[in-house]
């Protein structure tokens, strides 16, 4: 039945060409003689006989014998009788019986059981494979994930995205809703950061630009959003930079945001990430950010010099990065200038007592917080207390604090008693600790009998210039507490760049949105918004990184642009000259602006003032003359 019909095809078609057919039987069957063919009349072979006859007669009856389904004989098929004796030998009788196959490693592979359980674990491992990725990276689907931003555990037990967002799907202020202070109230963190992608969606893709990394601390594990404020208001100051670049040049700036965790403690995670991203993009020039010393500041400045890449840093103030680092830049006074600065103070009041005594108060290493700021104002308070001429108290153990085991609030109750319940309460105590301690402090020092009755003066460092002083902050009656600021926005220049900025921030509101007016009768960098000089420090640094990639309006290479940072100079800034003319690779870059600052009073009262201060790139030196105790 099979030939015929494969005749009955092959005839419709004309097909004469030979076609031969193998066929094969289940092997476990047997294969025997086929039953005899029915005799057929003895074919005309016109006088010739044998086989050859037999062949011309088949060849000529081809056309004959194709005709469709009707044919007596079976097409293309030769019958060839067999003489008995040919049936009848010995291999005649001769079957075919096989064994059942043994089933070989093949046949296991190729099996459809064993293909079915390949399916179902290769289906159950990518499941577990998509949910491995979506808590391992921040954007982690079946297919397309980014690697650039990882999922790592922060220190309040939550996880926090840490990397470079390089996919519109990582968005580290996702859901922020902390707003600036002052005139920018409104405002939320996750509209910034819209708001630079947004400068960044808008760079054409023949446009000229170069691409800079903001690295700072995005996010936070603990409950309050003013956990973030300092990212949140750094990031600003980049975006207001950032727009008003792409407004005005011809050279794009385009601006990736790095994450570093809360207060910095995976910033060397960030940093690897960031070196990742600059090998695939030659338009990544630098960074800006980084701006709070952790026990990692050394190691990521490490790798970005090893990477090739400057890093123009903000608000980090350790003495000892631009030593042992050329690719490193800061804005921020260092802690040794600033505690010379408040040594001037010191050493005058000092000199009003008859027996200077002091402490110094700082938090305990081994907080598990990798801070090292803390650890360097203890050593530059005591040096500085020292030379002013004030006593020490001799047990150090007795004058350092921990902190609670969330890592939130300090404990200050048993180091304040030791202090205020001393023999001799100290006249200064240099605090080398952090702004969120500062509250626990002075209501300690305002309401433990010893140190409530005594006037005392605290000397502490720059993060003090992120204290809000409102109803949180009780300072107590009889302290007069001066710090650092590196932001001395009265001695420098830019008055346009604070309206200017409050202009921009507006457009970011929804249609029809108007922010408060910066207020009038005061200097505007006295708003909420700017006195924090974090959102002013780090649109300097943005505008000092861009200028050394942008010489003479082309991009330049990260090398080149490393290069050309010793030759910046920036006039007319809102804190004064920012340049680094003069400075040479491993050493000390004096070229920093510093203010000193005095509040007294308690509460949202407390009165604030400038005692002295020099602008960024002055290089004129403070004295007592220029700093009196006032």
């Amino acid at each position: 039945l099979l030939i015929n019909a494969i005749n009955n095809v092959r005839s419709r078609r004309s097909e004469v060409d030979p076609l031969l057919l193998l066929a094969s039987l289940p092997a476990a069957q047997i294969m025997r003689h086929t039953p005899p063919l029915a005799p057929e009349p003895p074919p005309h072979t016109g006088g010739r006989s044998g086989a050859r006859a037999r062949y011309e007669t088949w060849v000529q009856d081809l056309s004959v014998g194709q005709s469709p389904a009707a044919a007596v004989t079976l097409a293309w098929v030769l019958r060839l009788p067999l003489s008995t004796g040919q049936l009848t030998h010995e291999h005649a009788h001769a079957q075919l019986a096989t064994q059942r196959v043994r089933r070989t490693w093949a046949w296991w592979v190729m099996s459809r059981t064993t293909i079915a359980f390949l399916l179902v674990g290769a289906l159950l491992g990518t499941f577990l494979w998509s949910g491995h990725w979506k808590e391992t990276y921040c954007h982690g689907p079946l297919v397309g994930r980014n690697t650039d931003a990882v999922r790592l555990a922060g220190p309040g037990g939550g996880k926090e995205c840490i990397g470079v967002a390089t996919a519109p799907e990582v968005r580290f202020a996702e859901g922020n809703g902390l707003q600036l202070n002052g005139v920018g109230r409104g405002i939320t963190f996750e509209r910034i950061e819209q708001a630079v992608r947004e400068q960044n969606a808008d760079i054409g893709p023949g446009d000229e630009h170069v691409t800079i990394v903001y690295a700072g601390p995005l996010t936070g594990t603990h409950k309050s959003r003013e956990d973030t404020r300092k990212g949140l208001e750094e990031l600003t100051g980049v975006y207001l930079h950032q727009r008003s670049v792409n407004a005005d040049r011809s050279v794009k700036l385009r601006v990736l945001t790095a994450n570093g965790g809360q207060d910095m403690l995976r910033q060397t995670t960030a940093v690897e990430k960031i070196v990742e991203v600059a090998r695939r993009d030659p338009s990544v020039v630098g960074v800006v950010g980084l701006g709070r010393n952790t026990t990692e500041s050394t190691t990521a400045t490490g790798l970005l010099q090893t990477a090739g890449l400057p890093v123009v840093d903000t608000t980090n103030s350790d003495s000892g990065l631009a030593r042992a680092y050329p690719n490193y830049f800061g804005l921020a006074a260092t802690d040794e200038e600033q505690a010379s600065a408040l040594g001037l103070i010191a050493g005058q009041l000092a000199e009003t007592l008859e027996d200077p005594q002091a402490v110094v108060l700082s938090r305990k290493v081994g907080n598990e917080d990798k801070d090292r700021y803390t650890t360097e104002q203890r050593r530059v308070g005591e040096e500085m207390l020292t030379e002013s001429g004030f006593t020490l108290a001799a047990d150090p153990d007795s004058t350092q604090y921990s902190l609670s085991k969330d890592g939130g609030s300090a404990n200050l109750d048993g180091p304040l008693h030791d202090i205020c319940g001393a023999e001799r309460v100290p006249d200064a105590l240099y605090f080398a600790g952090r702004v969120e301690d500062v509250n626990t402090l002075m209501s300690g020092l305002g309401q433990i009998s010893g140190c409530s009755e005594k006037e005392i003066t605290v000397f502490t460092g720059d993060d003090l210039t992120k204290a809000r002083f409102d109803d949180a902050t009780k300072l107590a009656e009889k302290v007069t507490l001066y710090y650092g600021s590196l932001a001395p926005m009265s001695l420098g220049g830019g008055r346009a760049f604070y309206e200017d900025s409050r202009k921009a921030l507006e457009t970011l509101l929804p249609e029809g949105g108007r922010l408060d007016p910066l207020p009038t009768g005061v200097p505007p960098y006295e708003d909420k918004l700017f006195t924090s000089g974090q959102s002013v420090i780090s649109y300097q640094a943005t505008a000092t990184l861009y200028a050394a990639a942008t010489r003479s309006d082309k991009p330049q290479s990260a090398a080149e642009t490393w290069a050309t940072l010793y030759s910046v100079a920036l006039n007319d800034m809102p804190t004064g000259r920012v340049t680094f003319r003069g400075t040479i690779p491993y050493a000390d870059q004096k070229v920093h602006g510093l203010g000193v600052m005095k509040v007294t009073r308690p509460g949202p009262d407390a009165e604030i003032g400038v005692v002295c201060g020099r602008a960024a790139g002055d290089p004129v030196a403070l004295t007592r003359k220029t700093c009196p105790l006032a």
